[in-house]
């Protein structure tokens, strides 16, 4: 409280509490005048607070009076203080708001004696400047007529200058006055002078003309002193010699002049971006390829169009070796004679690969047309197909043709030619799967003598089917387009699923048998088809492939939840894994079936077997030899048939799931049927473990080297049965105490039991199964 009066007399400001207590105050002022009464209740109640009942306590009645004049003087004083500070404020705003709105009125005045003054300016002042405008506006359009005219005069001087270089041979002035009239008509493509850009087109097409056939004309001469082209295979080197060097020199020479020209042809040909491609941008020819290229137009044309017996759609195969017949015996000569030249000129072009470029813009022309003119000619069209990856192949391996310049490919890509290649795979596909099922020797395999190439046993339709599929991969293996891609991958996915269904028709079928050779066949069938998805979904185009199907959202994709497509865009998947889930699920199925024939088999044999007098075996001190078990000897011998004819006629990996299945089938039969139903003494278990150690378990032997771990309860059963005496019966109070304890305990058992038959060799058995066992011992006392 100090503090804040303390500040509040600093500030000459009251505080609220302080304003509360002068309007409180006051307000009891003016009640205690109006009414007597409530002024006497009020000061009682106050000395009733403030004394209380204690008598004594009136002598502080003093210092109370004397306390409240002082509180009442300081709220006067402060009263007095607002009351005289607030006033002089608002006075000073409201003087320093109407000196403000004083000079804004005058300011406004002054504004409009300005406006008023400009607009009478401007009035006066508007004839001349509709005058001045007229004359601007005549000297503007004086100007722009003076430019024309130059412009005019600057076409006819170099004009007259291409004349007067022409009539004195000087080739290269003429050359860049054509230059220059070619610069100004590319300045006029947005100057709107629409006649005299046709008048400078129509002179530059002129004299461009007569140069460009003076040096043709030259060039040509030239190159028939050269023996171009070239229509046989060279047989000399065409290094320059003594006797041609005037010839070279002539050539080194035009072929720069034409070079040189290449801007002004470009102009006057209006040549669009080249149509070989449907996205790259490719510049035009030089003009000196150009020139050359001419003969062998002519010859494509003269035997490939029209009527001439070459003309052929049946026979696509002539001009395409034809052309790459040029390309190869005329690429010496573009290397040796043409190349030096087009890198002395600048030229950043390999004279190679515009020749290239040159015949292919023919060959292209004749596909188009042609592939046009057999889309209802299947045999042909395939015919076609072929050729033309053919010549891709080759041009790109043998001529070194650049991967980003267009061949024939995109030509394939049309959507009415690429419809058609879809339909025409699909169909020869189907029709070679028939006759490659229904051929004699479908599932027998063309590599069953050569065993370390057989590892598979791939029935030959298999194989053949397989090899149809690869093929198809690598037709469209080079298109440039991975959407085109994607649909060959689903009409590839489409025959391996009719395949497949194929393949259940036929096993359902031989399932009455399924240890013949064609079942087995049909088994091995699946497995090598399931194997090389496999490996083709790790393939690194197959690869490539799925990344563009994420990105491109395919079709392929639709079905798919995002959890699975994720798994394709992070490469955890393939494409393949629905095709392989189905033909996993029709292997194990046959599987499954293999093994319940065999099993049934083998368990007919097995009954004498399950069925013998254990009890009454003899101890085995009491013989001499042991042997097998006459009982025995049919199983043994169903089981060992058996496992060498699937071992002959299946896989080694499906081999390899055939042999681990038949053990653990055969493993809890012989469990379940022979040990578990009979009692034994103690030559009858020796005689089972001999019967197992000795005869079943090399049976697998062959094939593993514990086959004894494949089985377990078994092997646990005979060591629980052999066990001596005391060492059985001790075990089998220990393990009925730990039962007892449990069941008393509510199963918190001690874990000594599985730690004693685990030092027995005992880790499959649970100590109630072993008990089991226990019991079925003859020798022990009933307990």
């Amino acid at each position: 409280m100090a503090a804040t009066t303390v500040l509040e007399k600093a500030t000459n400001i009251p505080s609220e509490h302080s304003l509360k207590h002068i309007y409180t105050t006051r307000q009891c002022s003016e009640s205690f005048s109006t009414d007597s009464g409530e002024m006497q209740e009020f000061v009682v109640d106050f000395l009733g607070k403030e004394v209380g009942s204690d008598l004594k306590a009136l002598k502080n009645v003093g210092e109370l009076l004397e306390k409240l004049s002082e509180e009442n003087n300081a709220l006067e004083e402060q009263v007095l203080t607002v009351s005289s500070s607030v006033p002089p404020k608002v006075s000073a705003a409201l003087s320093a708001a109407e000196e403000a709105r004083c000079s804004l009125q005058d300011l406004l005045q002054r504004e409009q004696l300005i406006s008023n003054t400009l607009h009478q300016h401007l009035q006066e002042a508007q004839p001349w400047m509709d005058n001045l405008s007229q004359t601007l506006n005549q000297v503007d359009t004086i100007e722009r007529h003076m430019k024309y005219l130059r412009c005019l005069q600057h076409v006819e001087e170099l004009s007259d200058t291409i004349q007067q270089c022409l009539m004195t041979s000087s080739i290269w002035e003429a050359i860049r006055a054509v230059d220059s009239m070619a610069a100004l008509d590319a300045g006029l493509d947005h100057s709107g002078c629409s006649h005299l850009q046709d008048f400078l087109r129509e002179t530059l097409h002129f004299w461009h003309k007569i140069i460009k056939y003076r040096l043709s004309s030259d060039f040509e001469e030239v190159l028939t002193q050269l023996h171009w082209p070239i229509i046989s295979p060279p047989t000399q080197s065409l290094t320059p010699t003594a006797t041609c060097q005037e010839t070279n020199t002539q050539l080194d020479l035009l072929v720069a002049q034409l070079l040189a020209l290449q801007t002004s042809d470009d102009l006057i040909s209006q040549r669009p971006v080249s149509s070989a491609g449907p996205s790259s941008q490719v510049p035009p020819l030089r003009l000196p390829i150009q020139i050359m290229l001419v003969p062998l137009s002519r010859r494509f044309r003269y035997h490939f169009f029209g009527n001439r017996q070459t003309n052929s759609l049946s026979k696509p195969e002539w001009y395409l070796t034809q052309v790459l017949m040029w390309m190869g015996n005329n690429a010496t000569f573009m290397e040796e004679k043409i190349q030096p030249i087009l890198d002395r000129a600048g030229a950043a072009i390999s004279a190679r690969v515009e020749l290239c470029r040159g015949l292919l813009s023919l060959v292209q022309e004749k596909v188009a047309s042609d592939a046009s003119k057999l889309l209802y000619d299947d045999a042909l069209f395939c015919h076609l197909v072929e050729e033309v990856l053919q010549f891709e192949k080759e041009l790109r391996s043998n001529h070194s043709y650049p991967a980003a310049l267009p061949g024939l490919l995109h030509l394939l890509l049309e959507d009415a030619v690429l419809q058609k290649w879809l339909t025409v795979e699909k169909k020869v596909a189907v029709e070679k799967m028939d006759a490659m099922l229904s051929a004699e020797g479908a599932w027998s395999s063309q590599y069953k003598d050569i065993s370390d190439v057989d590892e598979l046993k791939a029935p030959d339709c298999a194989e053949t089917f397989m090899t149809l599929l690869q093929v198809i991969t690598e037709r469209y293996r080079a298109l440039p387009c991975p959407s085109a891609q994607l649909k060959f991958l689903a009409l590839q996915k489409e025959l391996v699923d009719d395949f497949r269904i194929r393949l259940t028709q036929v096993m359902k079928e031989e399932s009455r048998c399924p240890l013949s050779a064609r079942y087995c066949a049909i088994l091995n069938a699946v497995n090598y088809i399931s194997t090389i998805l496999t490996d083709w979904g790790d393939n690194v185009f197959f690869l490539q492939l799925q990344q563009a199907a994420v990105s491109l959202g395919d079709e392929t994709l639709q079905g798919l939840g995002v959890m699975e497509v994720g798994r394709l865009a992070s490469l955890e998947g393939s494409l393949f894994e629905g095709l392989l889930a189905l033909l996993d699920r029709l292997k194990g199925d046959m599987m499954g079936r293999l093994l319940d024939w065999t099993m049934r088999e083998i368990t007919g044999k097995a009954k004498p077997y399950c069925h013998d007098r254990w009890l009454s075996v003899p101890s085995q001190y009491d013989q001499t030899i042991m042997s097998l078990s006459s009982s025995a000897c049919p199983m043994m011998q169903c089981v060992s048939d058996r496992l060498l004819n699937l071992h002959q006629v299946l896989s080694f990996s499906l081999f390899q799931l055939a042999w681990q299945g038949l053990a653990e089938r055969l493993d809890n039969f012989l469990y379940q049927e022979v040990i578990l139903s009979n009692h034994f003494s103690d030559g009858g278990a020796a005689q089972l473990q001999f019967d197992m150690t000795r005869n079943l378990f090399p049976l697998f032997g062959h094939y593993c080297k514990r086959p004894e771990n494949f089985f377990k309860q078994v092997k646990e059963a005979y060591i629980i049965l052999c066990l001596n005496v005391g060492s059985a019966i001790l075990l089998r109070n220990l393990l009925k105490e730990s039962e007892e304890e449990s069941r008393n305990y509510g199963g918190m058992g001690d874990p000594l039991p599985e730690s004693a038959l685990n030092e027995l060799g005992v880790y499959c058995l649970a100590p109630c199964d072993v008990l089991i066992l226990l019991n079925l011992r003859a020798s022990l006392p009933v307990h």
